[in-house]
C-alpha cells in the first residue's frame, strides 16, 4: 500500500535547472481550463526520471495517470482565485515538487499545501473499501463525492484544516489523492516570486 503521505527533501540533484525550465514552458492564460487558481504551463516537464525515482521510493512502478496534466508546472500569483477549493485528484497517486526560491518559501504568506476534515461527515479523504462507505452513509463511493467533494468544495466553513505541508524550495510532497486537500494561497506578483509547484499525478504501470 502506498503511504497516505510522504516528504521527500533536497529531491532533485539540480532544482535551480529544473525551476529554470519550469518557467520557461509557457503559461498562456488563454489556454487554461481548469478550476484551479493561477496559470498552468502550456507545455510538460519531462518527468521521466522522476517518475522512475518515485518508483524506486515508492517500490511500485508509476507513470502519467492518463488525462491529467502530470508533468505540467503551475504559477499561482497573490490573491489568485479558482473555481474550486478542496478537492480529489483522478489518479493513483499524486506529488508535488515545489520550485518557489527559497527566500520566498520562507515568507510567512507562503503557500503550501493545506489537507482537510469534512465536518458534517468527519472524513479526511473518500474511504477505500465499500464497508467504509456504506458506514459513512453512502450507498456508492460517486455519491459520496458528489455530496461532500463536489457539494462543499467552495465552502470553507464545511472544512477544518488538519496540517499544511510548507512550501520548501525542491521538496517533492507525495500523497493519496483521495485526501481532501488544496493548495494554499499563492503569492508574488511575477513569475520570479510566485508559487511554482510541478504537477505530478501518477498511475500505476501495468494496471
Amino acid at each position: 500500500m502506498l503511504p497516505s503521505l510522504l516528504i521527500v527533501d533536497d529531491f532533485l540533484a539540480d532544482p535551480w535547472a529544473a525551476r529554470r525550465k519550469a518557467l520557461g514552458l509557457g503559461y498562456d492564460p488563454a489556454a487554461q481550463h481548469g478550476n484551479f487558481p493561477g496559470l498552468n504551463s502550456t507545455r510538460a516537464f519531462d518527468t521521466a526520471p522522476i517518475d522512475a525515482a518515485v518508483s524506486r521510493l515508492l517500490g511500485v512502478t508509476l507513470g502519467p495517470a492518463p488525462g491529467t496534466q502530470h508533468g505540467h508546472c503551475r504559477l499561482t500569483g497573490k490573491g489568485a482565485k479558482g473555481r474550486s477549493g478542496v478537492h480529489i485528484d483522478p489518479a493513483a497517486y499524486s506529488g508535488i515538487l515545489y520550485l518557489s526560491r527559497p527566500e520566498d518559501c520562507a515568507l510567512p504568506q507562503a503557500g503550501g499545501t493545506d489537507f482537510f476534515r469534512h465536518k458534517r461527515t468527519g472524513l479526511e479523504a473518500v474511504p477505500q473499501d465499500p464497508a467504509r462507505i456504506a458506514a459513512s452513509g453512502y450507498g456508492d463511493v460517486n455519491a459520496l463525492i458528489e455530496d461532500v467533494v463536489n457539494r462543499d468544495t467552495c465552502l470553507p466553513a464545511k472544512w477544518e484544516r488538519t496540517m499544511r505541508v510548507p512550501a520548501r524550495f525542491n521538496r517533492l510532497l507525495l500523497f493519496s489523492p483521495w485526501q481532501f486537500h488544496d493548495a494554499a494561497a499563492g503569492f508574488g506578483t511575477s513569475p520570479e516570486d510566485s508559487r511554482l509547484v510541478m504537477l505530478l499525478f501518477f498511475g500505476v504501470v501495468g494496471n
